[in-house]
């Protein structure tokens, strides 16, 4: 049996332990589905490149549709790396999302899904970096999970110790403004990794295509956790 069918083995046989990422209710709010894929023209360079420019895009698309957060990205091929050299080294271009990215509003509050404990976290303060990020380490039935929270704000990374509990359902950390979090437009980058490979405090975000499939065994799609309704422009 695979990892990634344990962990869906794991969250159909315990529905009780996997709690909320965010304050999300699927009632009464509404998620919108981000385009942020090569092919969508709205989004030239010049509205990239600008993080002010690029946050108004993604407000305009929230307010216009009355949705609460945006929501996209799971191996999803983008073009809104090519601003930075983080993710263009020589001929190798990164260009494959890993996570899920959850838009809102910075100083929006953050919670961990799972009970675990802290495995590491590190302000990766590079433009287009996660910036503030902390990883979490679960032990599920015996299957060792991590996840992800990156674009954080500064102030969640005060007084974190390596080790320390976690419950499922409690708040980790407040999402960051763009002058902290990377430069992005506040979001969440929310990501599951099997095998953290003796890295801490970041882990690939973005891959190139030819390591596209490589990733995929080790990070299990984030909707297994989240179980997110359909998007009100699906």
């Amino acid at each position: 049996m695979s990892a990634s069918v344990q962990l869906a083995t794991f969250v159909k046989t315990h529905p009780d332990a996997v709690g909320r990422l965010v304050d999300f209710n699927p009632m009464t709010d509404k998620l919108y589905q981000f385009d942020l894929t090569i092919g969508n023209k709205e989004l030239d360079a010049v509205t990239i490149a600008d993080h002010a420019k690029f946050g108004k895009w993604v407000n305009g698309k929230l307010a216009a549709t009355g949705a609460k957060y945006g929501i996209g990205g799971y191996m999803e091929n983008r073009n809104i790396y090519a601003h930075s050299p983080l993710f263009n080294n020589g001929d190798v271009k990164r260009r494959h999302h890993l996570g899920v990215d959850i838009w809102g509003k910075a100083g929006m509050p953050i919670y961990s899904p799972l009970k675990g404990k802290v495995h590491s976290f590190k302000d990766n303060n590079n433009l287009g970096d996660y910036g503030p990020t902390i990883i979490l380490e679960h032990n599920l039935d015996g299957l060792i999970l991590h996840s992800l929270y990156g674009h954080l704000s500064r102030a969640s990374l005060e007084s974190l110790k390596v080790g320390q509990k976690v419950i499922a359902g409690e708040r980790i950390a407040t999402l960051g403004d763009d002058n902290e979090n990377g430069h992005w437009p506040p979001h969440l980058h929310f990501q599951l990794i099997f095998d953290m490979e003796d890295k801490a405090g970041d882990y690939p975000g973005v891959c190139s295509l030819e390591e596209k499939e490589k990733y995929r065994k080790n990070i299990p799609n984030p909707q297994l956790i989240l179980q997110f309704p359909k998007a009100v422009n699906a």
